[in-house]
């Protein structure tokens, strides 16, 4: 399995879709990947906090504070999103592990409650068949994707500016499924 896949699209597609992201919140349990692959973004401030207690990684944090929030897990709690919402800055993103696609109702009902916070809510396809979620309050992920700032990358082993958009093309029975409940 190559480890280095997640990391890399968790964290340079948002990196790359975000026109300015000085803020970073990751919550996870294993932050080594994703500190490696933020280590490439030197003007960018890092904060890492275990994802074991969601509300009480989130509780101690500013509001209006975060321009991007990487989550490798997800919650169906909709205090979390409460939380992260109050964190995220107006034009924030947020990128997370995702469910399999195939499983629509609890798809669906989430995909609900994160339109009560965001513009543009897109799943993601990772080479590995898992799936990442970015949810945006203005920066769209192909849209609005800084190619300078991907082709200026180095030392990665998957990232680029085509996997990138290539990522979010989605098969027919995916849109049809997702048909007015992903915002793009």
């Amino acid at each position: 399995m190559k480890t280095f896949i997640t990391p890399e699209m968790m964290v340079h597609v948002a990196m790359c879709t975000h026109k300015n992201p000085r803020s970073v919140m990751v919550l996870t349990q294993q932050p080594d990947p994703l500190k490696i692959e933020m280590g490439r973004y030197r003007e960018t401030d890092a904060e890492y906090a275990g994802a074991d207690d969601l509300l009480g990684a989130l509780r101690g944090g500013s509001d209006k504070s975060v321009d991007v929030l990487l989550l490798d897990t997800l919650s169906d709690d909709g205090a979390v999103f409460a939380h992260i919402n109050r964190l995220l800055k107006e034009d924030a993103l947020m990128v997370c592990n995702h469910p399999d696609l195939d499983d629509v109702t609890a798809n669906t009902n989430l995909m609900q409650i994160l339109g009560n916070y965001f513009k543009i809510i897109m799943p993601y396809h990772l080479e590995d068949g898992s799936t990442l979620l970015l949810c945006s309050k203005e920066y769209h992920p192909t849209a609005d994707l800084i190619l300078q700032r991907s082709d200026l990358l180095e030392g990665h082993h998957y990232y680029n500016c085509d996997v990138h958009i290539a990522a979010f093309a989605m098969p027919q029975y995916i849109r049809k499924n997702y048909l007015g409940i992903i915002r793009n």
